[in-house]
């Protein structure tokens, strides 16, 4: 590879980079006290929500490879449910997997997603996206105010649209929520995605 491909991928390899930088950083403050806290993703709690970063950060590995097996046939759950671990620490293990099998990454093969090819600098700015975010949803769960990096948000913002459209709502992503215009662009990438860039709100 050489060119153009190799800089975009070198792109979004950093992209990818920076965002699970950021995330380690939320890691860092679950315990296993806060793994019951309900989150900014409706429905699903701590423990539920660091299982999905599990699948997200596999899938990850396995792109790299050229191919994402589904859910289904991927191995389990990060920990065996109520044996008092932290899944956290795992993740933290696996985040770091994914960079260094990434930073290796030179291939311009399509990556098969289910029924989708996309380019690997694609899967990786979508890698970016889903961990950066749901960095932010660890943070705020366990009451931590940890913004995304105003640049990086910047650049999710502007990628964010071309891999989440009106057609994966209501089922991958809640309806978008409304933000002030001058909001800062880490709030308009959070209300893109369905998440009040004010969880949990006032009572």
């Amino acid at each position: 590879m050489d060119g153009e491909p190799r800089r975009a991928l070198a792109a979004g390899v950093a992209l990818l980079e920076r965002a699970i930088n950021y995330t380690l950083g939320s890691l860092r403050v679950v315990t296993p006290a806060t793994l019951c806290r309900a989150t900014p993703c409706a429905g699903w709690n701590l423990e539920a929500l660091l299982d999905h970063v599990n699948d997200s950060l596999r899938a990850l590995n396995e792109a790299a490879t050229g191919h994402i097996v589904p859910y289904a046939r991927r191995a389990g759950r990060l920990r065996p449910a109520g044996d008092g671990g932290n899944p956290a620490l795992l993740l933290r293990d696996d985040a770091t997997e994914v960079l260094g099998t990434w930073a290796g990454t030179l291939t311009s093969d399509l990556i098969s997603v289910h029924d989708r090819h996309l380019t690997a600098p694609m899967v990786a700015a979508v890698g970016a996206i889903e961990i950066a975010v749901h960095g932010w949803d660890v943070a705020r769960t366990c009451g931590e105010h940890r913004p995304i990096p105003p640049l990086m948000a910047e650049e999710l913002l502007d990628l964010v649209p071309l891999f989440v459209t009106q057609a994966d709502r209501p089922d991958r992503f809640a309806a978008q929520v409304p933000v002030p215009a001058y909001a800062p662009a880490q709030d308009h990438l959070l209300a893109y995605l369905g998440r009040d860039p004010n969880w949990p709100p006032r009572t």
